[in-house]
């Protein structure tokens, strides 16, 4: 290829994340979108810097309620973004191969949004961020397995209202007073590093048990979209030039979260999930590893289902187990089950309104009666995230697809085996290439 390597790729993954109203630079989730991280030290590209850029990023892009046409248009006349997505999906490599059918499909929903493109199919958006076709969510086998280990703790239930206000009043006993969530969160990522010190780092190359796998700061934030962000800003060096491997997590402050939830949270955001992966994949990129494209990591795509699936599953590998039922704690058991009822809502949202068309009042009522989770989750699962025109129709399927394949590849394959090919140690990975490279 003509262009270089690096800008290939940066073009296609910045171009559709300006296009989206994204920015890669912002230290907040606030402004974050598609493009995830940029801790390579390469030189950003024109499809960043062209001045042009600035104005989409600053109006929203595509996504915004009346997108700056003129601005669009400027920046797509100046920026080859179609071509370079269509340049990567010639590439050899399996992932990236998938990366550009992702990004295409963001391209066309973009294109759909502009009026300029035929309305696309949800199985084709579920399809390229998962790998698989849409189906509904069964929460029946984890809502029996919540509603026993509550009967336990002193919250029986007798039918489907009861398990709902015995949920609610098992969290109410156990909610994270907001104030303290920096203390609290410092004592779980504490634990969870020593844990992962035991049960995973053994497993994985040599070189990466120095690297640093929590460096991170909770900010709680308020009035934000999300519940919370995890942001790998992964730029900050040391004096001899090594990386830091810094994040921050951006909590909602109107977040209703129990302490058992809280602290699958801290496994998931932090470690040994989202904040151990990309510092793994960032020492490796240093120490030529790992390529460039494991710098730009991107959401609504095949790879970021994986990297929710090992996130969802950390807890686990924390822990050194492979099914909830054998977590230490019956709370913790609760809080993970319950987080996991969580992300079949986050794919139910998506199924019911972008395959069945359900009003977003409708598919509230079915998140919180049938899935468990809290009013706050309801609506943004259901309005905010769920009727996103990318991040209902990609992103939401994503975290069960993930976490189910993560589930089942630990189950079948041993620690020492399955372990460094998830985090990157044999190349970067996704939901469609994993049990290839395992193979």
């Amino acid at each position: 290829m003509s262009v270089r390597y690096e800008e290939l790729i940066g073009t296609a993954v910045l171009g559709i994340d300006t296009l989206w109203g994204g920015d890669v630079m912002c230290p907040s989730g606030t402004g974050r979108f598609i493009a995830d991280s940029w801790f390579s030290d390469e030189p950003l590209p024109p499809a960043y810097t062209h001045p042009a850029a600035a104005r989409v990023r600053e109006t929203g892009g595509v996504g915004a309620k009346q997108p700056d046409r003129e601005a669009l248009s400027a920046y797509l006349g100046a920026v080859d973004v179609r071509g370079a997505i269509n340049a990567l999906a010639g590439a050899d490599s399996g992932y990236l191969a998938n990366l550009a059918l992702c990004l295409q499909v963001m391209w066309d929903l973009a294109m759909e949004l502009l009026g300029g493109g035929e309305p696309i199919p949800y199985e084709r958006c579920v399809l390229a961020s998962t790998g698989a076709p849409p189906a509904p969510s069964q929460p029946a086998g984890k809502r029996e397995r919540v509603a026993g280990l509550l009967a336990a703790r002193g919250h029986p239930s007798r039918n489907s209202g009861e398990l709902l206000a015995a949920v609610d009043a098992w969290r109410r006993e156990r909610l994270v007073p907001m104030a303290s969530v920096r203390a609290l969160g410092d004592a779980f990522i504490a634990r969870y590093d020593r844990l992962s010190a035991v049960n995973l780092v053994p497993y994985l190359p040599h070189e990466l048990h120095e690297v640093p796998r929590a460096n991170i700061r909770f900010l709680p934030i308020e009035g934000a979209w999300f519940s919370g962000s995890m942001n790998y800003l992964g730029r900050a060096r040391r004096a001899d030039g090594t990386p830091e491997y810094e994040a921050t997590y951006e909590i909602n402050a109107s977040l209703e979260i129990s302490v058992p939830e809280f602290e699958q949270l801290v496994s998931h955001e932090v470690v040994p999930g989202h904040v151990t992966t990309f510092a793994w994949l960032q020492n490796l990129y240093v120490r030529g590893r790992a390529g460039f494209e494991a710098t730009v990591l991107t959401m609504n795509t095949r790879g970021a289902a994986l990297s929710e699936g090992i996130a969802n599953n950390a807890i686990l590998m924390a822990h050194g187990v492979t099914e909830a039922d054998q977590l230490p704690d019956e709370d913790l058991r609760i809080g993970l089950l319950l987080a996991l009822l969580q992300d079949d809502a986050k794919n139910q949202s998506s199924y019911l309104t972008w395959k069945e068309g359900a009003p977003e009042a409708e598919v509230a009522s079915v998140l919180r009666q049938d899935y468990l989770v809290t009013e706050e989750r309801a609506r943004k699962l259901s309005g905010a995230w769920g009727r996103h025109p990318l991040l209902g129709r990609m992103y939401l399927p994503a975290y069960r697809a993930g976490t189910e394949l993560v589930a089942d590849l630990r189950r079948r394959y041993p620690a020492d085996r399955i372990l460094p090919v998830l985090y990157g140690c044999s190349g970067l990975v996704d939901v469609a290439t994993v049990t290839e490279a395992l193979e």
